[in-house]
Formats: C-alpha cells, structure tokens, sequence
C-alpha cells in the first residue's frame, strides 16, 4: 500500500506537535463553558444546521455500541440518543473540561454516556469493539492517520465511521476568503467572550491547521489508503466544511 499523504502527515506533526502537546488541553479548559455558543456565533448560526445534516447521515440500529471520538461537550452522543435512546453511547477526548460540561448535558437530557478522558490517537478498547465511530471537529488537531487507524481497528467488520470537520477548500478564491472570515472572527469572539490567554494565542494556529489540513476528496484518499471501504465524502460551503462516511470490510 502507498502513503500518498506520509510527507504532509509528517509537516503538519513537525509544525503543530507542540501546540498540540502543550496549548491545545489548555485552549478547551480555557473555552469549555462557552464552546458551543463560540461555534454557534462563528458559523453565523449555521452549527445546528450542519450537524443535524451530520447526524442524519449516520445510520444505527437499535443496542449498538457507539464510540464518539473526541467527543468534547457530548453533542453528537446526546442527538444519536434523543433519536434512538437504545443505543449504549461511549466518549473518548482528552479535556477533563470539555466531557465535565458534556456529563452535565447528557444528565440534564436523562442520558448516560460512558465517559473516558485519554489519548485518541491509542484508543482503550478492544479490536472490533464498536459498530459506529464519530469524530467531528477535531480532526485538525490531531496525527489523522494514526487516530484513523485507531479507529478502524476498534470497529467491528461491516461497521462504518462517520467524520465531520472544517477542511481545506480547494477554490483558491474560497480559501482565501474562509481565511480572512476566521481571522476577523476568532479576534472578534476571543474579545467578545473575553478569552483566556491560550486561546487569544492560538488564533493563528487555528487558522494554519486548516491551511495545511485535506480537502474532502484528499481526506477520501487517505481513508482509502488506510483500508476503508464505500468511503462517501459530501462538502458544503465551498468544501469548507465536509462530511465523510466510511466502512470497515
């Protein structure tokens, strides 16, 4: 099997690994409280409208075991249990913050959702474990073949990963303009919501994590490399944001 996309792999780590190491915990801490109202005010109110799409692309049945990967504040456990309140929803991320805000919205709905606080790209649980994986959001601020490797060795033969997350458009002239949004718009936010140092000093990073991140029809790539199977990409917003579906054979 080839590794078209090793050297870009091994750029973003030699650009990121710090941040991702030693600011990015801290960036989540410092904004758990508010991250879903941040990220409502930065898609100008379009966040529900994307995962309520997110959400209805992913099939489940009734009892299956349901990995959230980097699961921040629950929302994705909580829609797939509002739909269908039989299935036994499990969450993975690193913030103790972020799943502490995310217990408490589960309660508040009258759901459980078994929580780990660990490192997604070593995932503590067995081979063939789960029948549907999530990730959505995170993807920029991690090493994405390893986590997706990760993932495919915990679903079971036949079950599918479901991935959203904000990508690089391929339209020079999209890219461009999504750039200058997020910049005015993190400078804006991190006044607004009176953000804490971390997050105010990792504006920048946010935006070079997309720059040097895939485009839907390179993320479909690499899944295939890795060894997916019916891989399914569908971009919005110029390809700004999209999602993936993919199958373990």
């Amino acid at each position: 099997m080839g590794c078209t996309y090793c050297e870009k792999e091994d750029a973003r780590k030699r650009a990121f690994e710090a941040i991702w190491a030693n600011d990015i915990n801290e960036v989540f801490a410092d904004v758990a409280y508010y991250y879903d109202r941040i990220n409502a005010f930065a898609s100008l109110g379009m966040l529900e409208t994307w995962r309520q799409r997110f959400i209805s692309t992913i099939e489940t049945q009734p009892g299956d075991r349901v990995l959230d990967v980097c699961a921040g504040t629950n929302v994705i456990g909580i829609d797939l249990l509002k739909r269908q309140p039989e299935l036994d929803v499990h969450a993975i991320d690193r913030s103790v913050d972020m799943q502490k805000v995310g217990r408490v919205r589960a309660m508040r709905h009258g759901f459980e959702i078994n929580s780990v606080i660990g490192d997604v790209h070593t995932l503590p649980f067995p081979d063939n474990h789960f029948d549907v994986i999530t990730l959505q959001y995170a993807t920029r601020h991690l090493r994405v073949m390893d986590v997706f490797s990760e993932i495919k060795r915990v679903l079971k033969p036949g079950g599918h990963f479901y991935h959203c997350d904000m990508l690089r458009p391929t339209n020079k002239i999209v890219e461009q303009g999504y750039y200058l949004y997020l910049r005015a718009c993190l400078g804006f936010l991190s006044w607004a919501f009176r953000s804490g140092n971390a997050a105010v000093k990792s504006q920048r990073y946010f935006i070079d994590a997309i720059r040097m991140f895939y485009s839907t029809e390179e993320l479909s790539l690499l899944m295939q490399e890795l060894g997916y199977s019916n891989i399914v990409g569908k971009s919005v917003m110029g390809g700004a944001v999209a999602y993936h579906r993919a199958c373990k054979a």
